[in-house]
């Protein structure tokens, strides 16, 4: 049976690593993305040159139809997702809490909690056993952030990824018996051009300076944890938040 793996967030950074790495991994994969189309269809074509099956599908995870949409058409064109990544996710601003606007607080929520349980509620009702799925697996991308709470900058952001954590522990043990994983990555300050879209475009060069490992995370670095534990080598992980954070 084709493994078929749904990337939210895609065009792009980590969501783009780890489409290329699923695609040599042998997915068929589902590219997901809400505006850079010509980005998304580049990821598609770096993955179908491996030799597999790869669409890519507009739609804005925080919008419960569009998601609908989303899943709807993998369905088609692909067949039902087996393993879904929830890395689509903004920063909001960089901004200390004070002076936060309530458009940027709701767009973070939207984007980054309802837009993963959405995907998440979606993908079960697809791989359930208890529903004649034949299971699956879910990977949520968050960050260190949750833990470190990013002060003076992201509280509203290490807040929602906060969420995260909570929802991948919860929802595990919720659907376990029902043949499907659940494990989140906390993902640590990574070179993709996040920060630079939400007006804090030093920050991965300020990071490094005082990691322990001197550098920030490459999005292959997330990629291949979120791979690994999609795989069997991970077969007994669930419930778990892996921190891929160099240290700190």
């Amino acid at each position: 049976m084709t493994s078929i793996a749904m990337i939210t967030g895609a065009s792009r950074g980590i969501g783009a690593a780890t489409a290329r790495l699923a695609a040599k991994a042998g997915y068929d994969v589902c590219i997901n993305y809400v505006s850079d189309r010509d980005s998304a269809d580049a990821v598609a074509a770096a993955c179908t040159s491996t030799g597999v099956r790869a669409i890519a599908v507009q739609a804005d995870v925080a919008v419960s139809a569009d998601v609908d949409r989303l899943f709807d058409t993998c369905d088609r064109d692909l067949g039902p997702v087996s393993l879904l990544v929830n890395n689509a996710g903004i920063v909001g601003q960089a901004t200390a809490l004070r002076d936060l606007s309530d458009a940027v607080l709701h767009r973070t929520f939207e984007v980054n909690v309802y837009g993963s349980i959405y995907c998440a509620r979606a993908a079960i009702r697809r791989m359930s056993t208890d529903l004649d799925g034949t299971g699956g697996v879910i990977i949520n991308i968050s960050s260190i952030s949750a833990t470190l709470g990013s002060p003076g900058e992201y509280v509203h952001y290490a807040a929602s990824k906060g969420a995260i954590d909570t929802l991948t522990i919860g929802l595990a043990k919720e659907v376990g018996r029902q043949g499907i994983r659940i494990n989140a990555i906390q993902a640590g300050t990574t070179d993709t051009d996040i920060h630079r879209v939400s007006g804090n475009p030093d920050r991965p060069d300020m990071v490094a300076r005082t990691a322990p490992l001197g550098r920030v995370a490459t999005p292959d670095d997330i990629a291949e944890a979120a791979l690994w534990l999609a795989s069997d080598k991970a077969g007994y992980a669930s419930g778990a938040i892996l921190r891929i954070g160099g240290g700190i």
